[in-house]
This record gives structure tokens, sequence and C-alpha cells, in this order.
């Protein structure tokens, strides 16, 4: 974008091309990046990081126009993008997910979840990531402002407002296995890194391998990401 144009990677590239509009919107005009991408004879786009990298629609665009999309495939993106369905596909192959509901809920509903865990829960954003679209509730007469929020938040970030709820572990630790999987159906781990401290729900450290973890869970939870990549044929890098 413009705002890039003096910027060290722009200028040290071996060649650059400008795309119209000013910041995120140039990395998320879809039309202008498949149309440079054409003009170059490009037969490869990697989407950077956040923008469009996990954008089904971006992904599936790219295959009609017979370019290859570095990164998951669309079924993939889509089927991981929807936190419910997600869910949903990690409990048929037997993969433990926190006590919750599998779609989208109403206000209604989040109160009543609240009233039968006992406990706190999480409201958050079936679509999109990043921690945006995620509000704790630790009181019920709170569920219903941040529900509200939530939605909001969710849809100018995703443009979906549908939001889940999962009951809410105050000394949970982020575990995540990366993992890779290649066009003949093949799946491998490349271990495992720590990420529990975040603030605003966001990553500031990553430690790999994970301090503190036993052999044995370590284990457990790369089989099951293993297992959970496997049952949908997983192409390319993924963290779960």
């Amino acid at each position: 974008s413009s705002d890039d144009e003096s910027s060290l990677h722009a200028i040290k590239s071996d060649e650059s091309v400008l795309l119209p509009g000013k910041g995120a919107a140039a990395y998320l005009d879809m039309d202008s990046i498949i149309s440079a991408a054409k003009k170059n004879n490009c037969d490869a786009i990697h989407p950077g990081y956040g923008f469009l990298s996990e954008q089904a629609d971006f992904a599936k665009r790219c295959e009609l126009e017979g370019i290859t999309f570095i990164g998951p495939k669309e079924k993939h993106l889509r089927l991981f993008g929807d936190k419910g369905a997600a869910r949903d596909a990690a409990r048929s192959v037997a993969v433990p997910v926190l006590n919750g509901i599998d779609r989208p809920v109403t206000l209604e509903e989040s109160e009543k979840f609240f009233d039968d865990v006992e406990s706190s829960i999480l409201i958050k954003a079936i679509a999109g990531g990043g921690g945006r679209g995620t509000r704790l509730v630790t009181s019920k007469a709170d569920v219903r402002e941040a529900f509200a929020r939530c939605q909001a938040e969710a849809s100018v970030a995703f443009g979906c407002a549908d939001l889940y709820v999962e009951e809410f572990l105050p000394q949970a630790r982020h575990i995540e296995i990366q993992i890779i999987g290649d066009a003949l159906g093949s799946i491998v781990e490349l271990g495992e890194r720590e990420c529990s401290v975040q603030r605003r729900n966001q990553k500031v450290i990553e430690i790999a391998p994970c301090p503190n973890l036993s052999q044995l869970l370590r284990q457990d939870i790369t089989a099951s990401a293993v297992r959970l990549a496997k049952a949908q044929g997983y192409f390319s890098l993924g963290t779960f």
C-alpha cells in the first residue's frame, strides 16, 4: 500500500507493485491483489499474516484464477474458521473439547448456559480469531452487556456477529501444536509451544518447547492434534 511504499521490505524486494488504497484496506482488496498477480504473471500468492490469510473466499478466488494459494485449502479455512464446526469436528474423532455449545447462541441461551455450568463463561465469536469478539463473564448480570459487546466487535472485525459460549477455566494454559500436511495425506507434528503469557487475549510470549509439560501429556495433546488433522485431510501448515 502507499503507506508501505518507502518501507525497507518494499525497497529491498526485487520487484514491488503498488496496490490501490491505504493501510489494511489495500491488503484486503481481493480484486486488486488478484489483478496485480495476473498482470505480473505470478503463479502463487502468499497472503501474509492476518489480512486475507484465513479468508476462505480468497483461497477460492485464487483457485478459480489458476493461482496457487500458499496456505490451507478453502474447505479447511471454512471449517476451522467456524469455531462451532471446529469443536464438532474435534469431538467426532475423540479430541476433548471444553464444555460449551457448538453453534450460534442467543442471549437467552447464553444466560441459561451460565446457570448450567455454575461458573464463569467465555462468550466468543464463531468466526475469526486473535481474541477479538471475546468476553469473560463472571456474573450472570453481566451476560447481556458482554453479549452485546461481543456481537458488535465480531461484526466489525469478521463481518459475522454469531457467538458461541464455553466454560471458562481460570488456571488453563495455552499450548499449541504445529503440524504440517502434504498433498498425499501425510501429517507430521513439529512440536509444541507455550503461549499462556497473553495480554487482552493476544499472545505476548511463545516458548518452544513448552516448559513443565509432562511427556505423557505432551504425547496426548500431540496425538489429538495429528488425529484431528488426519481426519480432515489437512494440507499446509496449521496450528492446533
